[in-house]
């Protein structure tokens, strides 16, 4: 339940979804298995195995999961198929098979084994934060975040939402703190980072297990080198990865959070809505300072947006792996 990578948008409150809206949008696109001659199928499903709804909220956060299945059907296998198709006909009717038929085999061939294709499935999850106004996306891939969001907008459309425009850019943000020697109030430095070389070589710097206080840090910087990611503990409660993409990557809930969930009780249903609850009010948290401290949103997306909150959802079935 835990989310590793967080990619955030921002959420526009004229058509932000109530919780019997969004779940009723859903519904109407449920994940379908990949069948026939189709190479992939996305559709939402419920967030955790012991949930009926799929939409589950808790406070104001309402959290979704969307599945998706690809067929896995590698290109040599079909030109394996496609040579002994080619060497048959060649010995069979005395003559060299062309370019163009050589693609209409592959073609055929294709159709016919991609309904017995192996089947890879992940599953994507996300929620929205009605009181902060965020949708929270478990990926530090631009594509699968931008596909769920894409799929939103299919079951709500328009669904406005857009990734965060601070006033203060990330890289130069980070660059200054390293610069510094000092990370914002409420944030600590860890021990990597990663600088680059805005020149035409751009030279790639990567610092791992090393104090991000010393001197070479700061004689990179001089010889102007900007910082793309650092690593940040936030309030000794969250360790992450800040990339110049303002995304947040290789996430930790540190001993204090992990032991605050395990007490919510041994059932798997306590469990999970005590960790969903915990890990979004701390998330949720931490986004808002990470964006005060790169000078807060730009004007347009400032406000905060409302979102209705109805009772929470109770339980069902259902058994997805991580899309991430």
């Amino acid at each position: 339940m835990w989310f590793r990578q967080l990619t955030f948008y921002r959420l526009n409150a004229d058509s932000t979804p109530d919780n019997a809206e969004l779940s009723q949008a859903l519904t109407k696109r449920p994940f379908q298995p990949c069948m026939g001659l189709d190479w992939f199928s996305e559709g939402w499903v419920v967030p955790a195995p012991h949930l009926e709804s799929l939409a589950y909220h808790v406070r104001h956060c309402q959290l979704i999961a969307l599945r998706r299945e690809d067929k896995v059907l590698p290109g040599a296998v079909v030109r394996d198929f496609v040579e002994l198709k080619v060497q048959e006909i060649e010995d069979k009717e005395l003559r060299k098979v062309g370019r163009k038929e050589k693609l209409a085999l592959k073609e055929q061939i294709t159709d016919d084994l991609l309904p017995r294709a192996f089947v890879r499935s992940g599953r994507l999850n996300a929620y929205l934060d009605g009181q902060r106004g965020w949708l929270m996306v478990d990926s530090s891939t631009s594509s699968k975040s931008e596909t769920l969001l894409s799929k939103l907008r299919e079951a709500l459309p328009p669904f406005p939402a857009a990734l965060p425009r601070t006033k203060i850019a990330p890289h130069t943000a980070m660059t200054d703190w390293l610069a510094a020697g000092e990370a914002p109030a409420g944030f600590e430095l860890d021990a990597d980072c990663e600088l680059k070389d805005s020149g035409e070589n751009g030279a790639v710097i990567r610092c791992t297990r090393m104090d991000l206080t010393a001197d070479e840090i700061r004689q990179h910087i001089a010889t102007g080198k900007q910082v793309t990611r650092v690593g940040l503990i936030w309030q000794e409660k969250i360790r992450f990865q800040l990339s110049d993409t303002l995304q947040l990557k290789r996430i930790q809930f540190l001993d204090l959070l992990q032991e605050e969930a395990s007490q919510a009780g041994d059932d798997r249903e306590s469990l999970f809505a005590a960790t969903f609850t915990l890990m979004s009010e701390e998330l949720g948290e931490l986004v808002d300072e990470l964006v005060a401290a790169l000078g807060g949103l730009e004007d347009d997306q400032a406000k905060p947006v409302p979102l209705a909150v109805t009772t929470p959802n109770t339980a069902g079935s259902n058994n997805d792996v991580p899309w991430d």
